[in-house]
């Protein structure tokens, strides 16, 4: 689109007069095309701001921090607030950029022109300096911007286009997923390490990969040393440039090809039947409050793109010192640009919106009933097939689970689901009914005839809290590591330690433990609406106790893949009820009316007989060649419980699928009976188990 744009003006370039600015021939620029860009005969540079009164563009050869060149924009080449300029003859290897503003400083206004500033470009497709990882830039650097070729050849292969009820989202870290040395990849910590997983994630059979995030951050950020161990911003929570990637995060340097690595990540993804999704952050960025840098946007315009208080002081809904005042058009222009070149340029399928919140919060902070933000990028037609997920609630207090503004497109972490599944599967028997209604989609929360289901995204661990192990090994937080005194991180942690808190060679113990972690994957697979899991999950990955781990870039946050070893068991177990649930329609979406006139969902909560919560998903196959019901049965007692299922016609007979109080073999089927028919529809479940039971045509009943 770009490109198309700039050939259809490349006529008009050569009818403008040319001027001569520090040696450079160059004339008034595209206008709207923002950022840097190269086109034929040079580099087009566009930049704005509503108070600056004189701005220029400083050239630096690779590394340097003295710009070689200055280039002030001449006053006729600003067309209302906005600066463009083409300089010719630029070869994009040999020179970085970055800018330089002027114009009013009153702090009480939110006014911060500094003409000594040095600026990132806040469109810039490629930060330099943040390379290697871990280490910090040479002193008195500054953030400075190269331009980037966009050449990468994506073939014809389509994007998945995966309905929402049909995925299962996998959250990841792109370094923490293969950095430690038990990956056993040749590019640990990148793109191309995560790359190499590729067929592990068939594997397992997730279809989405949701990375955290991966816009261009400064680990060094917050650079300190708690007992011995440097501390950084593992996480990378803190944006410095939306529009580019991380480059520390590739495994080789890509001098103007930056997001190579990233591209072809996920190209490859896609061609196996994933869609990725990027954790977004466009709630704060790492400039902080008045104590913080001013690298880019306060120094363009900090009244504009900061929610500042009536004596220019920084709003913190974000928790993280200052909050983007996303509902500005400037700013919201800036949102829906970058997230329109994400899928275009990069073919992101979705995004999930840290702190979702905030994005409905007008200039002085008060909600919006009708944010404009959120509603622009419900309807924008770039946007049309893109995932939109909200985390639907801030740091300010804010939460809005099932009430998030969504004209029928936004889905929502929802953190009711986490909140009373983990409350009713470590034994909150009265939670039945409310647990009910988290399986079948929390219709109490999304209307049905609405956006229905499809707005849950269910989960019920993901990076920010304790793992699915760690759920049930530890009563508390353990974030001592993190250097603040285990103050940090939540205390609402709804986890129960099985009798002993952490490591424990207690046998039973353990196995309950493996037990409750089992009925936990069960439940999220088997419930309507969007599954979500936190990396390693499906093989039982521990922090320790540390559910805060944003600063541990070690063994605490990464995974260890010799877990997977140790609890292959649990890994089938998880891959089974994947395969389940990507087999059996009903339990995603109705599909159609079962013959038996049976309903489609069918809830048998707990009574005076039986302790069990079941539902019961009816309706058609696939094919549409016959009835398909599915039966989840949770028992969270403590002690052992009989139910009978409902009567099927003949030749079907109801089959034990998964079972959490037993051991299995790959492929799922309990080891101690084989593939499990159920005799007399008569059940008896284990204390604190759950199973999947299918009703299937017994073979040896056919023609009978």
């Amino acid at each position: 689109m770009k490109d198309d744009k700039i050939i259809s003006s490349m006529g008009s370039i050569h009818m403008i007069p040319m001027d001569k600015v520090a040696g450079f021939d160059v004339r008034p620029g595209l206008y709207e095309l923002n950022g840097a860009t190269a086109i034929p005969v040079g580099v087009n540079f566009t930049v704005h701001s509503f108070q600056a009164t004189y701005c220029e563009l400083l050239l630096f050869r690779r590394a340097e921090n003295e710009p070689y060149a200055i280039l002030p924009f001449p006053e006729h080449y600003r067309v209302g607030k906005v600066y463009s300029m083409i300089v010719f003859g630029l070869n994009i290897e040999d020179f970085e950029y970055a800018y330089r503003l002027d114009g009013p400083y009153d702090v009480s206004k939110g006014l911060l022109f500094d003409k000594n500033n040095i600026l990132l470009d806040i469109y810039a497709k490629a930060v330099t300096g943040q390379s290697v990882w871990g280490h910090s830039p040479t002193k008195g650097a500054f953030y400075k911007a190269r331009v980037v070729k966009d050449d990468f050849d994506w073939g014809r292969e389509p994007r998945p286009l995966i309905p929402m009820e049909d995925l299962v989202i996998y959250e990841a870290h792109t370094r923490g997923f293969t950095m430690h040395p038990s990956s056993k990849v040749k590019h640990p910590g990148t793109f191309a390490g995560l790359m190499e997983k590729i067929p592990y994630l068939k594997e397992l059979g997730v279809n989405a990969v949701e990375l955290m995030p991966i816009f261009e951050f400064d680990e060094m950020k917050d650079h300190r040393v708690v007992d011995g161990k440097p501390l950084v911003d593992y996480w990378g929570y803190n944006t410095v440039s939306f529009f580019a990637p991380n480059t520390s995060y590739a495994g080789v340097t890509e001098f103007n090809h930056e997001g190579a690595e990233l591209k072809t990540l996920i190209k490859e993804l896609n061609e196996n039947g994933i869609e990725c999704f990027l954790d977004v952050v466009f709630n704060h960025t790492a400039e902080g409050n008045e104590l913080g840098p001013c690298f880019s946007f306060k120094g363009f315009d900090n009244n504009i793109y900061y929610m500042l208080t009536p004596d220019g002081y920084y709003y913190n809904f974000s928790g993280c010192g200052n909050t983007l005042n996303c509902n500005h058009p400037i700013v919201h222009q800036m949102i829906l640009e970058c997230l329109r070149y994400w899928t275009i340029t990069y073919h992101v399928s979705g995004f999930r919106f840290d702190l979702a919140s905030i994005l409905g919060r007008n200039e002085d902070g008060s909600p919006m009933s009708s944010p404009p933000l959120l509603q622009s990028l419900a309807f924008d037609p770039i946007l049309g097939d893109v995932k939109l997920i909200a985390e639907a609630w801030d740091a300010g207090g804010m939460y809005q689970v099932g009430s998030f503004p969504a004209w029928n497109r936004w889905a929502e972490w929802n953190g009711k689901y986490r909140d009373d599944m983990r409350n009713y599967l470590k034994g909150d028997l009265g939670l039945a009914p409310t647990a009910a209604k988290r399986i079948l989609g929390s219709p109490d929360l999304y209307d049905p005839s609405g956006r229905g289901y499809n707005a849950s995204i269910n989960f019920l661990n993901c990076h920010d809290g304790f793992t699915l192990w760690d759920m049930y090994s530890y009563n508390t937080k353990h974030n001592e590591a993190n250097g603040w005194n285990n103050t940090d991180g939540g205390d609402d942690n709804r986890s129960w330690n099985c009798g002993v808190e952490g490591d424990t060679e207690d046998e039973g113990i353990l196995s309950l433990r493996q037990k409750l972690a089992k009925n936990a994957m069960t439940v999220l697979l088997m419930s309507r609406g969007t599954p979500m899991f936190l990396a390693g999950d499906e093989f039982l990955n521990t922090q320790f106790g540390n559910n805060n781990a944003y600063c541990q870039d070690n063994e605490i946050s990464w995974l260890d893949w010799d877990d997977l070893k140790k609890n292959r068991e649990h890994f089938e177990y998880v891959k089974h009820l994947i395969r389940i649930r990507q087999t059996h329609d009903v339990i995603r979406r109705f599909s159609g009316n079962c013959s038996m006139r049976y309903p489609e969902i069918q809830v048998m909560e707990p009574d005076s007989s039986t302790r069990v919560l079941r539902v019961m998903y009816a309706g058609r196959n696939s094919k549409n060649t016959g009835d398909d019901l599915v039966l989840l049965a949770i028992n969270v007692f403590w002690e052992p419980q009989e139910f009978y299922l409902p009567d099927l016609p003949h030749p079907m007979e109801w089959f034990l699928e998964a079972d959490s109080a037993k051991t299995v073999l790959p492929g799922g089927i309990p080891t101690d009976k084989g593939a499990v028919l159920i005799e007399n529809c008569h059940v008896r479940m284990e204390p604190r188990s759950t199973m999947v039971l299918i009703a299937k045509t017994h073979l040896a009943n056919k023609g009978g």
